[in-house]
Formats: C-alpha cells, structure tokens, sequence
C-alpha cells in the first residue's frame, strides 16, 4: 500500500515499485510539499529545485526552521542545501561553487592512487623543490605582489591583516618547514609492530588515510603545513579564506605546481578550491569522497564546517577556539614572572596568554603580572587594555593605582566572561582573576576555559603537580604559553592545535601534523600450510 501525504504539484518522471514495497522516482520531483510513504513505511525521493519562502525545514529530528526569502530567491535548480542538525542554519551552496569543490577532490582522489605507486623519495625531494622556489627572489616577488593586493583589499574593507600579510619572518617560517617535511623519514618506512604466534604472523603497519580537506583562514604560511601530509601518502584539498585568494593562487602557479612537475608528482596531490564564497568550505566538507576535515579559524566558523562534515559521515579535526590561561602559584618567582607573562603576549594567536589568575594576597605577583603585560604593549608600542573579572579584582587593582592607569581596564562582574577569548590585533588584551588559591583557579580553568593551554608558574613541584593532574588540559607547561605549536615545539610543521573543549581527543595528541595523518594496514603471513583455527 502507498500512502500520499501533501499534494503533488509536478513528477517528471515515472514512478514504480521494488519488490520490498518501496517507492522508486526516476527523475526530479519539484514539490516541497510532496511525501510518498509505503506500508513499509519507506519514503520517496526527488530532486530539490527550488525553495518556497516560509517553507519548514526539519533539523534535529524534532525542530524546524524556515527558508528565507532571500534563500528562496537565490535557490536555483543544481544548487544544494544542507540543513545543520545541530542548530537548523541552512547552508547554500551554487551549482557552480559544488563543482569546483567536486572537481578539485575527485583530482586529489585519482592523485592519492597514483601516489601509492611512487617512489617515496620524489615526495621528500618536492618539498626541497618548493622551498627553494620560495628562496628565488623572482619567484617569491610574484608571489608578494599578490599578497600585496590581498592586504590593501582587505586593509579597505576593514578587515584584520595581521596574519594576511606574507612578511620576511613568514616567508622564512615556511621554508624552515617545507626544509623539515624534506629531512623527515618517510613514515610508510617505519618498522611495524608484529605480534609472533607458533605458526604465523599479524604485522600492524601505518598507511595513508586518503584525501585530506583543509579549511583554513587567510594565512599563506599554512601552505606548508597543508603540504605536509603528502609526507604520508596522502593528498590534500584546501580552501584559504578569500583576504588570501589571490596570495593562494600566485603561490599555486609560482612555487608549488612547478616543484610537483619538477619531481614528477601528480598535480591532484595538492588541489586548491578556488573561489571565493565562503560556502565553498560546505562543498568541500560534505564531499563523501574526503577522508578527513580539518578546520582552522575562528571558532563559530570552525564548529559549523565540523557539523557539516560529522553529519556527511567524514572524520573531523577542528582547531578554533583557543586562549591559553596562566595561574599564578603562591611561590613563582617574581623576578622571572614578568618576562614569562610578557612572552605570553607578544602576538595574538591562539596560545596567546587570555586570562590569568593570581593569588589574591600576593600583591608582589599581581604587579610582576601587570608589568610584565605592560612590557609586551610598549614592545609592540601599543597600549594594553586589562580586563578585571571580580568585584575584588577590581577593587584591588583600583587600590594599587589610585591614581592613573598604566593600561586600559574594563571591569566585569561575572565570571562568565572568562569564557570570552579576545581577539587584538596591536593592543595586548588579557583578563585578569584574584583566587584564594590554586584549586580555586583549576576549578575556574575547568568551569571556562576551552580546555587548551594551561600554563602553571610556579617553584613548587607539588603545586604543579597538583595543576597537571586536576587540569582538563592537552598542553601544560610552567612558564610561557607560546610554546604550543608543532613546529616550534615537535619540530613538525602542524596542520593545527586542537583543545578539549568538547572532550578527550580519541587515539591522537592535539597537535595534528602532516605525518599523523595515517590509518593502520594489518598483514597476515603464514609459514604453515596446514594452520586452522
């Protein structure tokens, strides 16, 4: 039996049914109101062509939200729509931008075959290809006049350059990296793990995940990190932020497509998704074809590309929100603790000091602190602007400076504004919370932190001790918190951090680097024809 519900205002095309009672269209149906339901209680399914303004949009398995008008105007047939279930945005996506995407992996894809048959030693020579490319002073010219016109558009659109602007020490950063993904071994080379039985053998050996998609903000160096998962066999599509289109193009033409023809490597291995729209980063995460998502950027925009690609079924690495937090111990060192708060401060990246917690008796600390995030703004000859969380907080620090401020303070209440990273591009802009002790700053950490980087300054052991233990943290340490970053730290270029604001990371750290990505081959071999189970 075949139930109707709604009305059908076209079918352009025959319907027929299987032998399990189920519906089958051939073709496209264009109503938004039409559903076909059987006995079995299977539903039809059609082609959506457009959209009607008003029309309710089921998400989440019991909520709806409704197209607007400007959704439903801009629909057109071939475009797609993909409804978030977790918070019901509904993501459009042109016709056009979907085949860019879809073009841009099936490449990588065949290229990701292809790379299974070379010769490991033409990968480790491309990235000595491309860092030289970088090095000639023609080619990185050609590159920087692009960036150049990246920055003064983004400059007049009021938008941050900061990390757009392709520099001397970025330039040098890239090709420090591309020089390390070279010098590395090949990781399909490393000797497997074997577990020996009477008669037989099982060996567990790392082998390339497959096509590997990369959204990230306008930051040329993330080239180099991008590439470096070629180190494990696998390719890679990306889309960079559109301040950097043109940056990605020129460095596309210039330096990378020219060192994979020099070694002779497929030119899918490294795929970029050129367009500009930011749904371009929708086509690339929902493309069943990918292996793995990962994210870089801001963190609303980074968790909406993670829903999109956990909901298509694909593997996800999200590096968004971060905010590194300090806590103060009753013994840190005093003559030391400014230097390690003004290395915290001297950049605004995602392991930048965000908030800091001091003792709420130790005035000595409290100003070591403050001086110290008064040296990186006069560094950067900015001013600093403080954030004082606490009635106490404030009250303290207006006692210490009856007079005149040496820096901007806002003051807040609550402590839910320990939650709030801030983002600065010139002005230093930190938080800072009085606690009784350093349980109640763990507890704090707990409550508000994105769970990233924890840094305990401290001269006793039990007190850091006791902060590793009771910190939900992926990177502790007991001094700067600008130390997290793998090629600083692991001397391997990273593809981004991640925190454990959304739980435990399963089987990896939370630095993803080129050569973590793999999965795990399992071979069988037997010496005794006779062997049963």
């Amino acid at each position: 039996m075949i139930f109707v519900l709604g009305h059908i205002s076209r079918v352009d095309a025959p319907v027929g049914l299987r032998l399990d009672g189920s519906v089958v269209v051939r073709g496209s149906i264009s109503s938004s109101n039409m559903t076909f339901m059987t006995g079995a209680n299977h539903q039809v399914q059609g082609v959506l062509d457009s959209l009607t303004e008003g029309q309710k949009i089921p998400f989440g398995g019991s909520r709806w939200t409704a197209v607007s008008a400007k959704l439903a105007n801009e629909f057109r047939a071939g475009d797609r729509l993909i409804v978030v279930q977790e918070n019901g945005d509904l993501l459009h996506i042109s016709g056009s931008v979907a085949e860019i995407a879809n073009v841009a992996v099936t490449n990588a894809r065949l290229a990701f075959s292809e790379l299974a048959t070379i010769d490991p030693i033409q990968v480790k020579y491309f990235f000595g290809s491309f860092a030289a490319n970088l090095q000639n002073e023609d080619i990185f010219n050609k590159i920087k006049i692009a960036n150049d016109r990246d920055v003064e558009s983004a400059i007049q659109r009021g938008r941050s350059t900061t990390r757009l602007q392709l520099n001397a020490n970025m330039r040098l950063d890239m090709i420090a990296a591309l020089n390390m993904w070279r010098d590395l071994p090949h990781s399909s080379l490393e000797t497997a793990e074997v577990v020996q039985h009477e008669s037989w053998s099982v060996e567990a050996h790392k082998a390339p995940l497959g096509v590997v998609g990369f959204v990230f903000e306008g930051r040329p160096n993330v080239f180099a990190d991008a590439t470096g998962v070629l180190r494990s066999g696998n390719t890679v599509v990306f889309r960079i932020g559109s301040d950097a289109l043109n940056t990605a193009r020129a460095m596309m033409d210039f330096a990378l497509i020219p060192a994979l023809h020099e070694n002779h490597l497929p030119l899918g291995c490294v795929q970029l998704v050129d367009s500009p729209e930011r749904s371009a980063g929708y086509a690339l995460f929902s493309h069943p074809s990918l292996s793995l998502a990962v994210a870089r950027g801001s963190g609303e925009a980074v968790a909406q590309l993670g829903a999109v690609a956990r909901q298509s079924g694909i593997s996800v690495s999200l590096h968004g929100t971060g905010g590194a937090w300090s806590i103060v111990g009753r013994t840190a060192a005093v003559n030391d603790l400014a230097q390690v708060i003004s290395h915290s401060l001297d950049r605004k990246v995602c392991n930048t000091l965000n908030v800091c917690c001091v003792p709420f008796d130790r005035h000595d600390l409290l100003l070591a602190v403050l001086n110290g995030a008064v040296l990186a703004a006069k560094g950067r000859e900015a001013k600093l602007i403080v954030h004082s969380v606490g009635a106490l907080t404030s009250k303290v620090l207006r006692e210490m400076y009856s007079s005149s401020f040496l820096f901007d303070l806002v003051e807040h209440e609550d402590d839910d504004v320990l939650a709030t990273e801030w983002e600065w591009d010139n002005h230093p802009e930190f938080s800072i919370r009085l606690v009784s002790d350093v349980d109640e700053a763990i507890e704090l950490f707990n409550s508000f932190s994105p769970h990233f980087v924890l840094s305990m300054i401290s001269s006793n052991q039990t007190e850091i001790d006791q902060a590793y233990q009771s910190s939900e943290s992926p990177f502790f340490g007991n001094g700067f918190t600008r130390w997290v970053d793998g090629q600083y730290a692991l001397n391997r270029p990273e593809l981004g951090l991640s925190n454990w604001q959304s739980g435990r990371l399963f089987a990896r750290g939370g630095i993803l680097s080129g050569d973590g990505v793999f999965t795990t081959r399992y071979v069988m071999k037997q010496s005794d024809p006779q062997q049963h189970r």
